[in-house]
């Protein structure tokens, strides 16, 4: 496999390292302390960063203000933003503009997309459905009346819904059966979020619809709309848990290779070198399926099975691989990994919400198997 960058995401790479090199990871309350939410809003300064160096542009067509590229240059940044635990909402934003772009009509492109692309209109998207193992276009009904589309139902853990100006909200219409993609403003009459707080702190919404009403302009109907769109959020939680991850390895061996025991740094013991090293390949596994699954969404080149599975095996990997780094970096670390002035017990919250985030390992391994019975390899 050829896993090289074009200049172009290269470039976005080392744009996104100068972004994120003055963040720090205990910006906010610790969580461990906090009884309700960390923060009230997302981090506006780094965002309003990341507008000036055209990172939230990215996937933008030019017409746009953006740069063109692709899921393997989003991933790429939202690799470096997860080894801060940056707190933004650059993911869901990136990836629902990008439906727009795609899948929206004119006059809602000319509306949101280049405003998007310079950080002055925030979009999230409500992909947990009711509970978070079920589809999430399963938890609400879409319904058609004349010219406007009503929805009822419910989604739970909407990420930054308190903040966004737009929440993408899938849902299932009642007359083509196939789910559609509404774009439901902040503060919308029937729309009402109820506050839920993450593992990591921060705050999400469970919305509740109750007979909400939008113009037809507002609701996307494009046949692979929110399929795609979800693809692209998974992989791309794959790509934080994958930062994430390599972050905290980053910190477990300097601590390994400072801390001594009977004069020598625990480092150079076979028992840590040994949990280290499994990590390591825990990672490189992670990466792999990583790059595999956005090289496949980015090209829509074919394979023995569908696209959906290579993301399904990248976020198994994602899902177990993060857990399985943060546990092992928090027993290396001793009891300075429970300490809440150290920054380590911030990615342990941080890692077991991506590794259920748009699924756990479980409900993708399913997926995977569904697949694998499916189509017929070799």
């Amino acid at each position: 496999m050829d896993f090289s960058f074009s200049e172009e995401q290269q470039a976005a790479v080392e744009a996104a390292k100068a972004v994120f090199a003055g963040v720090t990871p205990d910006g906010v309350p610790s969580p461990a302390l906090t009884a309700g939410a960390v923060a009230d809003d997302f981090d506006r300064a780094l965002w309003a960063k990341l507008a000036d160096a055209d990172l939230l542009s990215l996937l933008l067509d030019a017409r746009y203000g953006g740069a063109g590229l692709d899921a393997i240059a989003l991933c790429l940044v939202l690799r470096e933003s997860a080894k801060v635990l940056a707190r933004v909402p650059l993911l869901e934003s990136s990836a629902a503009a990008l439906a727009v772009q795609t899948y929206g009509g004119e006059e809602l492109k000319a509306e949101l997309l280049a405003r998007a692309g310079r950080g002055e209109v925030v979009l999230t998207v409500a992909a947990n459905g009711r509970t978070g193992h079920d589809g999430a276009e399963l938890a609400v009904t879409a319904r058609r009346e004349g010219d406007a589309w009503v929805l009822d139902g419910v989604q739970t853990a909407v990420p930054w819904a308190y903040n966004a100006d737009f929440v993408v909200v899938p849902a299932l219409s009642t007359g083509s059966g196939r789910a559609v993609l509404a774009l439901v403003p902040r503060g919308h009459e029937g729309a009402v979020p109820a506050e839920q707080v993450s593992t990591t702190g921060e705050r999400l919404g469970e919305l509740r619809l109750d007979s909400v009403r939008l113009a037809a302009r507002d609701v996307i109907d494009a046949d692979g709309a929110w399929e795609s769109l979800r693809d692209l959020l998974a992989t791309g939680t794959c790509a934080l848990a994958l930062g994430l991850g390599e972050g905290v390895l980053g910190m477990t061996s300097e601590y390994t290779s400072k801390r001594e025991q009977f004069g020598f740094p625990v480092a150079t013991f076979q028992a840590v070198a040994v949990q280290a090293a499994d990590r390591y390949i825990d990672l490189r596994a992670m990466e792999a399926t990583l790059w595999q699954a956005a090289w496949r969404i980015s090209s829509r080149a074919g394979g023995a099975l569908p696209a959906s599975g290579d993301i399904a095996m990248a976020k198994i990997w994602a899902s177990e691989g993060v857990r399985r780094v943060v546990q092992t970096a928090q027993h290396l670390h001793g009891g300075f990994g429970a300490d809440t002035d150290y920054p380590l017990h911030r990615y342990h919250a941080w890692a077991k919400h991506l590794e259920l985030s748009l699924g756990p390992a479980a409900a993708h391994e399913e997926t995977l198997g569904d697949l694998l019975a499916a189509h017929a390899l070799g």
